[in-house]
């Protein structure tokens, strides 16, 4: 890629005001007032909640990684529902990159039909 290519996207990581809540199949699978907010360049802001705050029994860790130049490699997990699994509905980054350090032990979720994160 040229220079010109390679234009580096602005990552800030913010504690998130207030309290947030993830619900996914008619459950809530998390709640929490120590959430982040991560903005990154032109794209829609994502809440990570710490991990504490989310009950870990209704995630399965999933085979699917992926590797973003600015966070480090996302590990996947899928929900657990009554109605089926969500596959690879959340992500973590074990080992982010400085930048991003923050977001260490932290989830993220995709929100759908079936997933939402939303503040209370």
């Amino acid at each position: 890629m040229t220079g010109s290519a390679m234009t580096e996207a602005h990552i800030s990581v913010t504690k998130a005001e207030g309290r947030w809540v993830i619900r996914a199949g008619g459950a809530i699978l998390g709640e929490s007032g120590n959430a982040l907010m991560l903005e990154e360049g032109n794209l829609p802001y994502v809440i990570y909640f710490p991990r504490e705050d989310v009950e870990m029994a209704f995630l399965d860790p999933s085979d699917h990684r992926t590797t973003c130049p600015h966070k480090g490699e996302a590990t996947y997990y899928t929900i657990v529902a009554k109605s089926g699994p969500i596959e690879n509905a959340a992500w973590s980054y074990e080992d982010p990159k400085e930048d991003v350090a923050r977001i260490k032990d932290h989830l993220a979720f995709y929100s759908s039909d079936r997933v939402t994160v939303e503040q209370i």
